[in-house]
């Protein structure tokens, strides 16, 4: 069996610190419930206290639903998180022409900094998928 490992448990228990944001949830490409985990404080903390036990679940899952290859999901995900609004995590894989249009509109105007939270992962699997 192939070895697909795309997200790294060390960062998903990293991001469960504050996983009251769903910020985990959305890095291992759990969008939906990563928004109602943000809205509700982690479904006031009962949730979020739940989680520390389901990573290493979610971390399998991510491993057989994106696809490994030379776009790091990882330092990607970091770069949208920190420097999502410049478009540093588009220029990282290889998508210059939104990368400049978020460089000058600041993520459009954060829209779709928001956007990228929900699809980023699935965004890496297609380059990976098209190069590996």
């Amino acid at each position: 069996m192939e070895n697909n490992d795309t997200h790294l448990k060390s960062i998903g228990y990293i991001l469960w610190i504050f996983g009251f944001t769903g910020s985990h949830r959305f890095y291992y490409g759990k969008p939906v419930s990563g928004t109602i985990w943000f809205f509700t404080l982690g479904l006031l903390g009962i949730g979020w206290l739940i989680d520390l036990f389901l990573i290493p679940s979610m971390d399998r899952q991510a491993g057989r639903k994106f696809t490994a290859g030379r776009i790091d999901y990882t330092v990607c995900w970091i770069l949208l998180t920190f420097l999502g609004l410049f478009g540093i995590h588009r220029f990282y894989m290889g998508k210059w022409g939104s990368g400049i249009i978020y460089l000058l509109t600041a993520g459009i105007l954060g829209l779709g900094y928001l956007y990228d939270y929900w699809t980023l992962n699935t965004q890496i699997a297609e380059v990976n998928g098209m190069t590996g």
